[in-house]
C-alpha cells in the first residue's frame, strides 16, 4: 500500500502532537518510510506546505529539504481529477468555491489512478456537507478510495518512537 498524505497530516503534526523540534522520531520514521516507498505526496500537496506563510516555519524548512524523497513523481490524470471536482465535489462550481477546496482533488485522483493508494488526511467524515465543503474522506467514499487518518497510519506502519530499534 502506498500512502498519499494530505498537507494537513504533517501540518497537524508539527503543530499539535509531533513537532520537527520535540519528536524528531516522527520525522525520521515519515522519511524511513518515503525512502521506502511506502508515503508520498504529489506535488501540489507538497506545494501547500511550502506556500506556508508563518514565520520561521520548521514544516516549511523540514519540507524544502526533504521534497523530494516524499514526491510522487507522476502525472495526474486530468479526467480523474475533473470527476473528483465534478461528481466528489459539485459540477458548477464558481471560482472563489474552487479556492476554496484547495488541492485536495489531487491527493484523491492520485489515490484513484491506482488500486494500491490509500489518502491519509487529519479531516473526518461529515456526509451532510456539500459543494467546497465536503471533507476528504466523504469524497474518498464517493469513488470507494480507501483513506485514514493520521493514527490509523502510524498504526499501519508501526510507528513508536523507539521504531528504529525494530528494524
Amino acid at each position: 500500500m502506498i500512502y498519499l498524505l494530505d498537507a494537513s497530516v504533517l501540518i497537524t503534526a508539527n503543530n499539535l502532537y509531533y513537532p520537527i523540534d520535540r519528536v524528531p522520531e516522527f520525522w525520521e520514521w515519515v522519511l524511513f518510510h518515503a525512502d521506502s516507498g511506502n508515503i508520498r505526496m504529489p506535488l501540489e500537496i507538497i506545494d501547500e506546505i511550502l506556500a506556508g506563510t508563518k514565520k520561521d516555519d520548521l514544516l516549511v524548512d523540514w519540507m524544502k529539504d526533504h521534497k523530494e524523497a516524499l514526491l510522487l513523481d507522476e502525472e495526474v490524470e486530468a479526467q480523474l481529477l475533473r470527476e473528483v471536482v465534478t461528481i466528489g465535489y459539485a459540477p458548477d462550481l464558481t471560482d472563489d468555491e474552487l479556492e476554496q477546496i484547495g488541492q485536495d482533488p489531487f491527493v484523491i485522483a492520485y489515490a484513484r489512478a491506482k488500486p494500491d493508494r490509500s489518502v491519509v488526511t487529519t479531516e473526518v467524515p461529515k456526509p451532510s456537507k456539500t459543494r467546497q465543503n465536503r471533507q476528504i474522506p466523504d469524497v474518498c467514499d464517493s469513488f470507494s478510495v480507501d483513506w485514514l487518518h493520521t493514527f490509523g497510519l502510524t498504526r499501519a506502519l508501526d510507528f513508536r518512537t523507539s521504531w528504529r530499534k525494530l528494524i
